[in-house]
């Protein structure tokens, strides 16, 4: 976990945009700053309107941990987790529940929190001790829509989309599976 403060008078930055982009390699750097998420190897950013930024960089990890796919940008699990952002702007029971999740998810992963464990496997750990939790419940749910229903990722997985409206798969070759 990589934090940057802005350039205040008389306050040097944690880390320099050089050293930043220098040691990033090729793990997931979320660097929360002010009112914003960014990931800077990856040129996106995000200014959560309802939720905390560093609860926003958390769930996006998460949403990560949860549906690994090494091939497939953070973009996509950020368009995923900003719909829990939307949702805790009109529903405050839904904010309270990311906020207090999070929260329970940080205290359970020590100093440094859930974004500060290096092994992908500790923080799976820790997510099967909290797979029945409301929360837990409610990401891995809003996932399965928010993520996989991403047109511009269908391609990745070999989707060709709906069917239907072309006919149906049984004239456009449902049988050509390749990799079989």
């Amino acid at each position: 976990m990589v934090t940057v403060y802005r350039r205040d008078p008389g306050r040097e930055p944690v880390l320099s945009r050089r050293a930043l982009l220098k040691g990033s390699g090729a793990a997931l750097v979320l660097v929360v700053t002010g009112s914003a998420v960014v990931s800077p190897q990856q040129a996106w950013g995000m200014e959560p309107a309802a939720l905390k930024p560093e609860t926003m960089a958390t769930l996006i990890q998460m949403a990560r941990d949860i549906y690994p796919h090494d091939h497939v940008a953070e973009r996509f699990y950020v368009i995923a987790m900003k719909d829990h952002d939307t949702k805790s702007g009109s529903d405050a029971a839904h904010k309270e529940l990311i906020e207090t999740g999070i929260a329970d998810l940080d205290r359970r992963a020590g100093e440094g929190g859930y974004r500060g464990i290096g092994w992908e496997e500790d923080r799976v750990k820790l997510l099967h001790e909290i797979e029945a939790t409301p929360f837990f419940q409610t990401v891995r749910g809003g996932m399965v829509v928010g993520f996989y229903n991403q047109k511009e990722l269908w391609p990745l997985f070999g989707y060709e989309g709906e069917s239907f409206s072309q006919g149906g798969y049984m004239t456009r070759g449902f049988d050509d599976i390749e990799w079989l």
